[in-house]
Formats: C-alpha cells, structure tokens, sequence
C-alpha cells in the first residue's frame, strides 16, 4: 500500500493536472436524486438514506456524472456557453467485500473516484481560430495528460450514461479503471442540455500507483521516421490495428502512433484511411536502409494478414 503522504500528493497533483487543463473544480453532495442513479448509473437498488435533508436527496451516489450534469445545467441556463468542471469526490457501492483503498460501513464501500464533465467550445471563444465544439477526442486527451505516465487503453463499450457509439471503457493493465463518453441524447434531451457534452469517471486507487521512474539510455544516434497509410475495412477498430502492430515490432521501433484517420475522396466505400507513425532508434549504432525496410514491411504484412489491409500509395 502507498504510504498515505505520497497518495495524498498524487490525488493533489491529479487536480492540477485537471485545473491546467482548463477545468474547474465543483463539490457536490454525495446524496442524489434517485432519477440520477438510474439514468447515469443504471442503478434500481439504490442506498437510500433513512433521513433525507430533501426528498429529491434520497439515495447515495454509486457515480459522480450526475451531479456533474448538474452543474452543466445550472451554468448554461444562466447563459455559460462554455463549462469544463471536474469533481474528486467518493461513491458509495453495495459489495460483499471491500477493494483495496476503500473505506467500510457496513457493507459499503467507499473508492475515491475524479470525473469531468466538457461542454461546449474546445477553446474559449477568441479571434485566432473559428469555433468547434469540443469531442470525444478532445477530453480523451485530457484524460491522457491527467494519467500520465501512466498508458491507459480505451476500449469500446456500452454505459448507461454515455452514447453506445462515443463511449469506451478505460482500462490500465487489463483492469477497467473508469470511463469516458458523450452523454447519451437521451438523458442530453430530459437534462435539457442544448448539446452534447463529454464526460468521463476514474477510480482513483489505481492511478496512484505510478511506480519508480526507470533509468533509460538516450541514443546519440538519429531517429529514423516513417509514415505508412493502410486501407481498412469501417468497422475494423484503430486499437486492433496498434495492438497487432506491437505485437510484432522490432526492438528498435521506439513508438507506433495513429496520426491520421481519412474518409472521402479517393477511398472506397466502406473503408478508412488509419496512418501510422513509425520511430525507429538503436542506441548503438545508425540504423541501416535495409533495416528500416525490413521492419516496415514486417509491420505491414502484420497488418495484411490479420485484417486484410491495404497498403495506400
């Protein structure tokens, strides 16, 4: 177990890493309105409280979106065009055992849990670029810096709260530790939001495990980079392809990121452009063409053979 010194700095730097990323930080009651339980969390046996302060206030909370939709909604009916805020706040679970990092009373765990909640502009309104509104992507990168250095992989999946086709469960190591989404319309529609908004939920307890930094060797020789285009078939998913990818690389391809995804012009009718970026670096000696082709293709023929992909010239 973290020494409580240590976890208490980590949980301080996970809302800095949120407050620079432009969000505010909101306390809510951990007492809700039971409608909330069902719609975000799909709860029909809900904590009830034996004497509620209100009658909307009856239950105890098993996520924190709600009241973060909350918040959306009170801001944008006085006119905010804009709302980024974030809550590190417990839940409280019926389980027959509690987790690690959890806290008991009879029966009922307590994890410490930080969500956000993005509306509206991905930037504040300015002269140097047009509007858009922020995405899935956009607060999927939030989510990165806030876990860094820790790798997390999003995997699609269906949560009562979120849209099925934008949302995805987050995991780290093979264990789901939250996740992320655009509001479904549904609950978009009765919370009169007037458009969609992107939230996302994390456990806290597995994020304050970062480990010991590692000494790696930097290579005082050059980096070698290659883009490489594959043609897709639509419902093939870019996670599969970056997996099947690092199954197979070589010890000296350094980092394999998607940087472009393409559909018009010029592709066919249900398929997607995915582009890779290849970083190939030894740390003893210059790379030669030979070698950097030979991975390449290794790379490729990983990608042909699982999914059928076509090289795109």
């Amino acid at each position: 177990m973290r020494a409580q010194p240590e976890g208490r700095r980590r949980v301080h730097a996970l809302r800095l890493a949120l407050a620079a990323r432009d969000y505010q930080e909101v306390v809510n009651f951990s007492f809700v309105d039971e409608a909330w339980e069902a719609d975000f969390a799909g709860n029909t046996r809900p904590l009830r409280l034996l004497n509620p302060i209100a009658s909307h206030l009856s239950v105890m909370r098993t996520t924190l979106i709600g009241g973060l939709v909350d918040n959306a909604r009170y801001n944008i009916n006085r006119k905010a065009a804009r709302v980024r805020v974030f809550e590190l706040g417990r839940v409280f679970l019926r389980v027959p055992e509690v987790q690690d990092g959890a806290l008991d009373v009879k029966g009922v765990a307590q994890p410490l849990r930080i969500g956000g909640l993005a509306y509206g502009g991905v930037n504040a309104e300015q002269w140097g670029e047009p509007y858009r509104a922020v995405d899935f992507y956009d607060v999927k990168a939030d989510v990165e810096t806030l876990l860094e250095p820790l790798q997390a992989r999003f995997v699609k999946a269906v949560h009562p709260a979120l849209h099925p086709g934008r949302s995805a469960r987050i995991e780290l190591g093979g264990r789901a530790v939250g996740w992320i989404g655009e509001l479904h319309p549904q609950w978009q529609q009765k919370y009169e939001l007037p458009a969609p908004a992107v939230v996302f939920e994390l456990e806290v307890e597995p994020l304050l495990d970062i480990g010991v930094p590692r000494y790696a060797e930097v290579s005082k020789f050059p980096a070698v980079i290659r883009d490489r285009a594959m043609l897709v078939d639509e419902h093939i998913e870019a996670q599969a392809l970056l997996d099947a990818l690092e199954s197979v690389r070589p010890a000296f391809v350094r980092e394999i990121t998607l940087f472009d995804l393409y559909r018009g012009k010029g592709i066919p009718e249900g398929k997607k452009s995915l582009a890779f970026r290849v970083v190939m670096q030894d740390t003893g000696r210059t790379l030669t063409d030979a070698e950097v082709d030979a991975a390449m293709a290794q790379l490729t023929e990983a990608l042909v053979s699982r999914f059928g992909a076509q090289q795109r010239i």
